[in-house]
């Protein structure tokens, strides 16, 4: 249970990035207020090239937080804390994404899109992990996985008041 919460979180949170700011012509506005808050977060395992390296399934907590323009997405269990770039907001769909380094040579890209409905979201959970040589930085290896994940607000408000 331990490796399964530590790989999702890893992949989702916990690797240390550089701020950044929405896409152009995004603007925190835009962002439905809904989306903010404490979540419980299911992940399974739809597709990937390496079952070696992602998990089949996992169950986390997100907490989800304006930060002035940007949105903070951490881990209140291991403390972890990332800053996450908005891509797009149409209506109730929402596509963010983080790129950070996964370790010396390896990057990883996670993708996520989701749809958000009352106190609860749907959606894709797609990484990317590209592993690059030490000696001449050449890409050796893409490493794919999609997720499809489910969100339960635990706190926060409601996409549409009641």
């Amino acid at each position: 249970m331990k490796k399964l919460f530590t790989i999702i979180f890893f992949l989702i949170i916990c690797l240390p990035v550089n701020a950044e700011v929405l896409e152009a012509g995004i603007s925190i506005e835009d962002v439905p207020q809904a989306l903010f808050g404490l979540w419980r977060v299911s992940a399974k395992l739809d597709d990937t090239n390496s079952y070696s390296t992602f998990k089949p399934q996992s169950i986390d907590i997100w907490n989800l937080s304006r930060i002035g323009d940007r949105i903070r997405l951490e881990n209140p269990n291991s403390g972890a804390k990332a800053e996450i770039s908005v891509k797009t907001v149409e209506g109730n769909l929402i596509i963010f994404q983080k790129s950070a380094n996964y370790s010396t040579n390896k990057v990883l890209t996670d993708t996520v899109h989701l749809r958000l409905e009352k106190d609860t979201f749907s959606g894709i959970n797609t990484l990317k992990l590209e592993t690059f040589s030490l000696v001449d930085n050449h890409l050796m290896k893409t490493e794919t996985a999609q997720y499809v994940i489910k969100g339960e607000k635990l706190s926060g408000d409601n996409i549409i008041p009641e």
